[in-house]
């Protein structure tokens, strides 16, 4: 059965929708069990939606990679940020200098999370490395910011 609306556009639209419905609650301070249920699945469905596009690019996947990797280690699941930040780093070698920074930043949070000390440090240098790099100064302060929070 077709649906009689566009699903082309349904897609578009859910996969942004639902990336910034996941950035409300990760801003959330006094998040709830069931708030961190809704986390993941909004997370889970941009990153669906993305995948329907027939626009997606190694681009999105990094952010979505990316997002999966902070809301698991906000989540306090190590092993699950690491995976999704192995993708993020896969997606993103190909980027610019900031999507490979960003890859590493999910990487070295993960494995803060993890108490991995040996990958946190691996992954916070190739961060720096990598922002050092970055052109636009707002990106890359926003990057640095990010970095400067995982190493205190």
């Amino acid at each position: 059965m077709t649906p009689s609306f566009d699903t082309t556009a349904a897609h578009r639209y859910f996969a942004a929708h639902c990336y910034n419905l996941t950035w409300e609650l990760l801003k959330k301070t006094d998040r709830t069990p069931s708030d961190d249920v809704q986390l993941l699945a909004r997370c889970y469905a941009s990153l669906w939606h993305w995948s329907q596009r027939d626009d997606e690019t190694d681009e999105n996947r990094s952010i979505g990679y990316w997002q999966l990797a902070r809301v698991w280690a906000v989540l306090g699941n190590g092993e699950q940020a690491r995976l999704a930040a192995e993708h993020c780093l896969h997606f993103s070698q190909s980027q610019p200098p900031f999507y490979q920074g960003y890859a590493h930043e999910a990487a070295a949070r993960a494995a803060k999370v993890a108490g991995d000390t040996e990958a946190l440090g691996y992954h916070l240098g190739q961060a720096h490395q990598f922002a050092a790099q970055v052109e636009e100064a707002d990106d890359r302060a926003v990057l640095e910011s990010d970095l400067a929070e995982l190493s205190g």
